[in-house]
């Protein structure tokens, strides 16, 4: 029995190691809960805020279709000559709407036949990170002489300008608003840091220059899963349409399936 109970004695660890064991093993548990809990952050940042703002972008969508009036606009004969801006006259430019009012639906044919997001007024983060493209508020509105700048997030909540680096010169940006369609045509883009707020100014990147022409300038973060840097992209007005004219013939069917929504 002595010779037995020695035994066992031996060959049990050490006190030291048996607390060490212990310690490893709750520390191994909780960086498997830590690891757990931040995956499921990265997945509410990089899809549920999506999906939420999706949904939430639709309803304004729907809003602005009701303030129409609910019906689609006429959609024009494709096969017909194209129309010029100048047949119209100068666009019609309206006052801003207040802080989170809609400005209009923006449509980018290089971002897919289902790009369709409103255009809202303020950059705060309850515009953001809900509701789209937000209206940078010192700066022009649609068709107007000036910078027409607007700031969208890249990835999370809603993901609107996720694509902004696949535009390439000579696409065309379609802004509606309750007086028409605004074309703009893509130019080029810039990488800055974020202290470059001259992007903004009437004539972007020239403090104090006095603009003759109607410019689109679209903010987001660089890279795309980061915020270190902005991507810049510069676009100018090439025509417009009023409202009666009906939708040009390339998104015609977007704002149809839009605008329906009402």
């Amino acid at each position: 029995m002595v010779l037995q109970e020695k035994a066992r004695q031996a060959a049990a660890p050490p006190a030291g190691v048996v607390i060490l064991r212990g310690t490893v093993q709750i520390v191994g548990e909780l960086l498997i809960t830590a690891g757990i809990i931040l995956l499921l952050f990265v997945a509410w940042q990089l899809w549920w805020t999506n999906v939420e703002s999706d949904a939430r972008q639709s309803e304004v969508i729907k809003e602005f279709a009701q303030d129409l009036g609910g019906a689609p606009p006429a959609s024009p004969d494709a096969s017909a000559p194209a129309v010029t801006g100048e047949e119209f006259g100068d666009p019609v430019v309206s006052a801003a709407p207040g802080h989170a009012g809609t400005i209009g639906i923006m449509y980018i044919p290089r971002f897919g036949p289902n790009y369709t997001r409103p255009i809202v007024e303020g950059t705060t983060s309850d515009v953001l990170d809900t509701l789209g493209l937000g209206h940078y508020g010192t700066t022009a509105m649609p068709g107007a002489v000036g910078n027409f700048a607007v700031a969208g997030h890249r990835q999370t909540h809603g993901a609107v300008l996720d694509n902004i680096h696949t535009l390439v010169p000579g696409d065309k940006i379609y802004v509606q608003t309750r007086d028409g369609y605004y074309v703009y045509v893509f130019r080029n883009n810039q990488i800055v840091m974020p202290s470059r707020t001259d992007v903004l100014e009437p004539v972007p990147t020239l403090p104090g220059a006095v603009p003759t022409e109607r410019y689109l300038t679209m903010t987001s973060c660089n890279p795309r899963f980061g915020a270190e840097e902005r991507i810049i992209a510069y676009s100018l007005l090439d025509s417009w349409r009023p409202a009666s004219a009906g939708p040009p013939a390339e998104i015609a069917d977007q704002v149809a399936a839009a605008v329906g929504k009402g």
